[in-house]
């Protein structure tokens, strides 16, 4: 089972998931991390990011686990390497590759079957667990969102901008795991919220519908 939290980059999916699942005390399943973690194995090995073939071997045969730390790639710790900007870059362009998806899908839909998880990402809602019983879609003005991953990355908050809405429309526009709210999707929006205000309005929401 899995409560599902999608929505664009910078909305506070990572901060949020992690939170409510300690506060009901469900699994953080970090989508965006698998992602980044077949991107990071795809530059470490100097291959192409758009090129299909390489990638999905790439997502085939590495081995993603998560820990109380964060994410391991085969093994080894991943975090914070995973989350440098050209890995952030590399995962958009990875995932839009059919297998690529298609091996990490498989793989959040075996956890979720065995065990209750607070997964985010992108189209958790839509796609990898359509039948979710709690559908969350957080949102923030592009502002505010690119304000968030500047204070998390020392970079330009302009250039974060820029690069970000460039992400939003591939995300959008993908033919496969687009960026969409699910039609059953609860609408949270976190800009001028606080972390502990969102995360206990979620809460809320799960314990309203006996999920925790």
């Amino acid at each position: 089972m899995v409560i599902a939290i999608d929505g664009p980059a910078g909305a506070g999916k990572s901060s949020v998931a992690r939170a409510l699942s300690e506060a009901i005390g469900f699994t953080y399943l970090d989508s965006g991390a698998m992602y980044r973690c077949v991107a990071f194995e795809v530059l470490r090995r100097d291959l192409d990011p758009g090129d299909s073939a390489a990638a999905t071997s790439v997502a085939e045969t590495v081995q993603i686990g998560f820990t109380a730390g964060g994410v391991s790639l085969d093994g080894v710790e991943a975090e914070p390497l995973i989350r440098a900007p050209e890995v952030t870059e590399a995962a958009s362009r990875v995932s839009v590759h059919p297998g690529v998806r298609a091996a990490l899908v498989a793989e959040q839909r075996r956890l979720i079957s065995e065990g209750r998880y607070v997964a985010e990402g992108r189209d958790i809602g839509t796609v990898v667990s359509p039948d979710s019983p709690l559908k969350v879609f957080l949102t923030a003005t592009p502002e505010e969102r690119a304000r968030r991953r500047a204070v998390q990355t020392g970079g330009d908050a302009r250039q974060i901008l820029a690069s970000q809405n460039d992400r939003d429309r591939r995300d959008s526009e993908r033919e496969i795991g687009a960026l969409r709210t699910a039609e059953d999707a609860v609408t949270v929006d976190t800009t001028d919220r606080t972390l502990d205000q969102v995360v206990d309005a979620i809460a809320g929401l799960a314990r309203g519908r006996g999920l925790a």
